[in-house]
């Protein structure tokens, strides 16, 4: 007997509230306890599913803390991107939407929120937290390319996925030095450092773009 379309549409809205419900309920445990110290048995309660919900929409929590922080990235890519739609794009160029997307303005609040979360302020980010931030700016990379791609429909698709690839591997190493530098707080003078940082790599970056 077939299955209805309407019953294949509940399924997927209510598995798709499920998993939204997941995420919100470890933003929100991400954000009351400033870390990721929290248990699938916490989560599920939180989030008001059982754990065998959690298990189904996510490998493990390692997964729902990245899929939390890479949203929280790819807000500040959707933002940029509905900003350009009613601002002229005549004169940008790929580096330089990259480089507006990652300035200090932009990043530096989320990510020293996710350095505080995701590793120990004291030592400086723990190794699971650095694969952590690793894995959220691979979500950031793969919506950056989209967007680029969008907004420059005229520069070759593979050169725009190269070098959005090299620039958020590079921002990755950015973040590296700016912890190091500044204990990856946010401040205006952590904010110096971090536009320094980003205008250094930029310079590396750039070349022509079409």
């Amino acid at each position: 007997m077939p299955v209805e379309p309407e019953a294949v549409d509940r399924r997927a809205a209510l598995k798709a509230r499920s998993r939204q419900a997941i995420l919100d309920a470890a933003a929100d445990l991400m954000r009351r306890r400033r870390s990721t110290d929290f248990s699938v048995d916490e989560l599920a309660a939180a989030a008001d599913v059982s754990r065998r919900t959690v298990f189904n929409h996510f490998d493990s929590l390692a997964d729902v803390v990245t899929a939390v922080a890479g949203h929280m990235l790819v807000d500040i890519v959707d933002a940029m991107e509905a900003e350009a739609a009613n601002a002229s794009g005549d004169g940008a160029t790929v580096l330089g939407d990259l480089a507006v997307a990652s300035s200090a303005d932009h990043l530096v609040p989320t990510v020293a929120y996710l350095i505080e979360v995701l590793g120990d302020m004291d030592q400086g980010p723990s190794e699971r937290g650095a694969v952590l931030m690793q894995r959220a700016l691979a979500l950031f990379t793969a919506q950056m390319s989209g967007v680029v791609a969008r907004r420059h429909p005229r520069v070759d698709e593979l050169r725009v996925a190269f070098l959005v690839s090299a620039f958020c591997g590079g921002l990755l190493g950015l973040v590296e030095r700016w912890t190091a530098a500044t204990g990856g707080t946010d401040t205006a003078a952590s904010r110096l450092v971090w536009n320094d940082l980003l205008a250094s790599l930029v310079a590396v970056l750039r070349e022509p773009e079409s």
